[in-house]
């Protein structure tokens, strides 16, 4: 059998698997111990132990239970209301104030946890029913949390970027420090969006200035010392640390879970309970995290084994579009796949075939890196499988309708393609950071 045709089984078989519902990890291995011991033999059982110790020792992985357990004490100490609650007061008097604050909240929530989950459920429930309340444009207020929570994946610590990087063969560093400025842009974009809508049109988002006025400027400076400082410092702990030199990422991730439980202490929400279901929760999400890495790291190594990597490869550089019309189809393949697998499935696919083909081409693979994260985003709001979209209707209030939220999200994927735009033509955005860490 050729390697063109074992190269096409093998990718139509794992969609086939992965679209009848079994989880991606399964169906990484599975499919590559079946290709493995047909054009291989038993020895890649041999190879397959030697990738899952190969895994399960690396070093940079172990800031994934970190980040998630840090993630999710800091959901359960109610910073986000705090945050919400502090950026509400002093954005009231805006047109469109609180949709304004939930896209800021978050993207400081986001920062703080990294799981998108999290900042969408949490921040729906939060905010959904006061923009209802003031009448907000139905669209507007949920097209703000699905994107605001969607920035979980960029901002760091991300949990994406852990997972990315070493599939990648990047920096781990170099990438969660390069990711903070476009995930602020995006954040500025947002925020500028909705500022001039409710502008144009003020009965999209109308003022609700009347329950901020009776603040004096004193207790607004205290509302945000306590509310908003604490979770810049735990920012600050995580990314400082490493863009210092003062910290590798798996440390940094260390002082952050930490510096949380210090966070939770201080708002006297830190109980044996809390920390039981973040133990609970933190083993459950990493063992799915590393299921799928070890899953995929045996596809890979059969993939390429079988000379199926050259295959895509040749493909893909034959294309008769230039380098950067070849970059165009493979971020338009990742946007496709977003509408069908979850961001996990997409990069351990994707990422070992494009990353080589776009160092051939030319592009950083620092900047190539962020660029494809940037598009993962849209993985969270292009239906049928738009997490966020899912997330928030579970929440929403009952007037909120599924047609709203997807109109509502509409805007901000314009937005992500603007801002990769901008990014195209002026890339240092993205490398600057980095650069100035030392990490390129």
């Amino acid at each position: 059998m050729s390697v063109e045709m074992i190269t096409v089984l093998m990718l139509t078989s794992l969609i086939a698997t992965i679209m009848m519902g079994f989880p991606i990890g399964f169906s990484l291995a599975g499919i590559a111990t079946i290709f493995g011991m047909i054009f291989v033999g038993p020895q890649i059982a041999n190879t397959f132990m030697l990738r899952t110790h190969v895994v399960l020792s690396d070093y940079t992985l172990i800031a994934i239970p970190l980040f998630v357990f840090m993630g999710i004490v800091i959901e359960k100490s109610g910073l986000a209301g705090r945050l919400y609650d502090a950026i509400y007061v002093l954005t009231g008097k805006l047109k469109g104030g609180l949709a304004i604050a939930t896209v800021l909240t978050c993207t400081i929530f986001a920062a703080a946890t990294g799981v998108v989950g999290a900042t969408v459920v949490t921040m729906g429930i939060i905010s959904m029913p006061a923009m209802m309340k003031y009448k907000y444009d139905k669209p507007l207020a949920s097209g703000a949390v699905c994107a605001g929570g969607a920035l979980g994946i960029l901002i760091p610590p991300s949990i994406l970027i852990l997972v990315y990087a070493p599939v990648a063969n990047v920096s781990v560093g170099a990438l969660l420090i390069g990711a903070f400025v476009p995930g602020m842009v995006l954040a500025l974009l947002y925020v500028s969006y909705i500022g001039i809508r409710c502008f144009i049109t003020p009965s999209m988002g109308p003022s609700a200035s009347e329950d901020g006025l009776h603040y004096s400027f004193l207790e607004k400076t205290k509302m945000f010392c306590v509310s908003v400082l604490p979770v810049l410092a735990l920012i600050l702990a995580v990314l400082g640390t490493i863009f210092f030199g003062l910290a590798a990422p798996t440390e940094a991730a260390a002082i952050g879970a930490l510096a949380a439980i210090f966070l939770a202490l201080a708002y006297r929400k830190l109980t044996i309970n809390t920390l039981v279901e973040a133990a609970i929760r933190t083993a459950k999400t990493s063992a799915m995290v590393y299921l799928v890495v070890i899953g995929a790291s045996f596809f890979t190594t059969v993939f390429v084994r079988l000379g199926c990597g050259r295959v895509i490869e040749s493909s893909i550089l034959g294309l008769p579009f230039g380098p950067w019309g070849v970059l165009i189809v493979m971020w338009v393949i990742i946007i496709i796949m977003g509408c069908f697998l979850d961001w996990i499935g997409i990069i351990m696919i994707v990422v070992p075939l494009f990353t080589p083909i776009a160092v051939k081409l030319g592009f950083d693979p620092v900047w190539f890196s962020l660029m494809n994260i940037i598009v993962l985003q849209t993985s969270f709001l292009t239906p049928p499988f738009a997490l966020t979209i899912f997330y928030l209707k579970g929440i929403a209030p009952p007037e909120v309708t599924l047609g709203d939220i997807y109109k509502g999200v509409v805007p901000y994927l314009l937005l992500m393609l603007g801002a990769l735009l901008i990014f195209s033509i002026f890339p240092d955005i993205l490398l600057f950071m980095p650069r100035l860490a030392g990490l390129i």
